[in-house]
């Protein structure tokens, strides 16, 4: 076995329709992993499929800090979790590298430093959203998504369930999130 450890990319990019071409653009890896997902907390299947994978001596590279982590704390979380297990991890735009046996306070505090910033985007971003929902709604111009389910299929759902069938299943017979089926469920109650 090869002692110098595998050379993993990990990428991430928000929605389906968005791609990573720009990310680690002309690097060779052994091993990728790439999310198209939120940021938002660290529940992403490739992140998840990545930190089984690693193992002492192999070096993650990410494209930047906000690819990894949207907020501070799974960001430090997800490096220590990295280093502890001896992966050496590279933010390749920031120029940050963290190994096991170097704890540089300089790169630590830029890491806590643009971590935070990324937070503030995110927490900017939401307000930002919140605020043009109001004024549409305000405006009556925003009336929500429209309805996954017709009143019928939304019947058909609730029957199923009541039946016993896994809400997953149902959820995924009629095409939509597990989240949805809930406030389907909730309609009947309210």
């Amino acid at each position: 076995m090869n002692n110098k450890g595998q050379r993993i990319a990990y990428r991430r990019v928000s929605t389906l329709i968005q791609n990573t071409a720009r990310q680690l653009d002309g690097m060779e890896f052994d091993q990728e992993f790439t999310d198209k997902a939120s940021g938002k907390d660290t529940k992403r299947p490739q992140l998840e499929a990545m930190l089984k994978h690693v193992r002492a001596g192999d070096h993650v590279f990410v494209h930047s800090i906000d690819r990894l982590a949207r907020n501070t704390a799974d960001l430090l979380e997800l490096v220590e979790t990295l280093t502890t297990k001896g992966v050496s991890l590279t933010f390749v735009k920031e120029n940050l590298n963290f190994t096991s046996d170097r704890a540089d306070p300089f790169q630590m505090l830029m890491l806590s430093m643009l971590g935070s910033v990324a937070t503030f985007e995110r927490a900017i971003i939401n307000e930002r959203q919140r605020e043009g929902i109001a004024i549409a709604k305000s405006e009556g111009k925003f009336k929500g998504g429209k309805a996954k389910l017709s009143a019928d299929q939304a019947a058909q759902l609730r029957a199923k369930v009541a039946e016993g069938i896994p809400k997953a299943k149902v959820a995924r017979e009629f095409g939509i999130s597990r989240e949805t089926l809930y406030q389907y469920l909730n309609q009947e109650a309210a």
